[in-house]
């Protein structure tokens, strides 16, 4: 229970960072949340090639199959922990 209320806590912080990420570290944060909160991803890729923000997100969720929720939490809370110093 103590990791999920860090994980509520850290996408709480997520919104009050005094710096917007780099879009990498978005991305990263994007992927860990999805992996964390549905774990593996169930949808196919877009089939609009063109949407490249919809297909980087897909990619980046798909590259964390098989990542357990709680170590997606736990690496979800480390970036925030940095990002926040």
């Amino acid at each position: 229970m103590e990791l999920l209320h860090q994980f509520t806590e850290a996408v709480i912080n997520s919104k009050s960072l005094a710096a917007k990420p780099a879009n990498d570290i978005l991305l990263q944060l994007y992927s860990l949340y999805k992996q964390a909160t549905e774990g593996d991803i169930a949808t196919e890729a877009p089939v609009n090639t063109f949407d490249f923000v919809a297909r980087a997100k897909h990619n980046a969720w798909d590259e964390l199959k098989g990542k357990s929720k709680e170590t997606a939490m736990q690496e979800y809370i480390d970036i925030i922990t940095r990002l926040k110093g």
